[in-house]
């Protein structure tokens, strides 16, 4: 991916994904020729995933703002640390999933629930793990 920044009217460009510089060159020029599909880039297994948007800044020191739009994948496993949607009282919840011996903990910024760990993954509520996050600027 190539980044662009102006400064002082000139257009400065870090580099291609070959290490290539493309300083002084236009803007029109980096701009792609091709259309971007983002589902390529963000959506690995399209028949697991699916979106929601979050409904409050309870993870904000994770990087999950209200409002913004969350790629769910549900083909793997969670590992700590990962963000998940949870299913707690029967709501979809976004909590950050950590594992600390025999116990799962499902946290936010303010709270968090803990369950003891058993061998059936079905007593523990996880809807499946936040592979992006996408927030309008």
């Amino acid at each position: 991916m190539v980044s662009v920044s102006i400064n002082d009217g000139k257009s400065l460009v870090s580099g291609d994904e070959n290490g290539s510089s493309f300083e002084g060159s236009s803007l029109a020029s980096l701009v792609p020729k091709n259309k971007v599909d983002l589902n390529e880039h963000l959506i690995k297994n399209p028949t697991a995933t699916f979106f929601l948007r979050a409904a409050s800044d309870a993870l904000k020191e994770a990087g999950v703002f209200k409002g913004d739009l969350l790629v769910v994948d549900r083909s793997s496993e969670p590992t700590s640390g990962d963000i998940v949607i949870a299913e707690l009282d029967g709501e979809l919840s976004v909590r950050l999933y950590k594992k600390k011996e025999h116990k799962i903990l499902l946290s936010t910024d303010y709270s968090h629930i803990e369950f003891l760990h058993t061998d059936n993954s079905n007593e523990i509520p996880i809807w499946g793990i936040v592979t992006t996050v996408i927030r309008s600027l």
